[in-house]
């Protein structure tokens, strides 16, 4: 999955170069960058130790999200927990582009809920065809995600469908249960299946179509009369003024 990120390499160098050098404070440089919020000065400095620490980690284009193995995860909340090193220090001794994304990790581990080795596949958010499945492969499909809390790119990857197929299937599933699962395409309800709203909206649009169809037939048979008139000689047609 592609990453763009807000600021440049170019404007990240300067403001690194201008704070390093003692040119520029860091809240003077987040204001030339037009940093919004509370927090653009505190961004500058992470930028400073990023650069100080990882340099070329620093320097990368970072243009994709990295993979990181489940292993990899662990190793680093049990550094973290073990009180000797920063969630930034840990960011930027390994090459990881931001102390959020450490910080998520531990805050999973302490939820109890397992950090997964994660890889973007892009191919899956991309996918436009829908794959035809069965009810039962549905039920399946969810239930398989929601045993992996709820990790829709993990499932779409394992059962070769789209992101939003699961991200759907899933919310319907927990709304209605298995019935929301039904594929209703290309069915109509029987009528003992209609509710009394739905019977009379029938009978309406029953009503307003035969009455649409009696306008056309109206409109048509009007307009045979006038060419019919216009076609007749000037002494069978009544209307002309004798």
């Amino acid at each position: 999955m592609s990453r763009k990120s807000k600021y440049t390499l170019d404007q990240k160098k300067w403001a690194v170069e201008q704070y390093l050098n003692g040119n520029l404070s860091a809240v003077e440089i987040a204001k030339k960058l037009n940093m919004t919020g509370k927090n653009g000065d505190h961004r500058v400095r992470d930028w400073a130790l990023q650069y100080q620490s990882n340099r070329n980690m620093f320097l990368s284009t970072g243009l994709h999200n990295k993979h990181y193995s489940k292993k990899f995860k662990e190793n680093i909340v049990q550094e973290y927990l073990s009180g000797k090193e920063s969630l930034l220090t840990l960011a930027n001794k390994y090459g990881i582009r931001s102390r959020e994304t450490v910080r998520k990790w531990v805050s999973k581990y302490n939820s109890h809920i397992e950090n997964w080795d994660y890889d973007p596949h892009p191919e899956v958010h991309m996918a436009k065809a829908r794959r035809k499945t069965t009810q039962q492969e549905r039920i399946e499909i969810v239930q398989y995600c929601l045993k992996y809390n709820k990790d829709y790119t993990q499932t779409a990857v394992k059962y070769n469908c789209s992101y939003q197929q699961v991200y759907s299937w899933t919310h319907k599933y927990l709304a209605k249960g298995e019935i929301g699962l039904t594929d209703k395409r290309g069915r109509h309800k029987k009528s003992e299946e209609l509710t009394e709203l739905e019977l009379a909206n029938h009978r309406i649009a029953e009503l307003e179509r035969q009455l649409k169809e009696e306008q056309t037939k109206n409109e048509f048979l009007k307009k045979l009369d006038q060419l019919e008139r216009m076609c007749l000689p000037d002494s069978q047609n009544t209307d002309k003024p004798q």
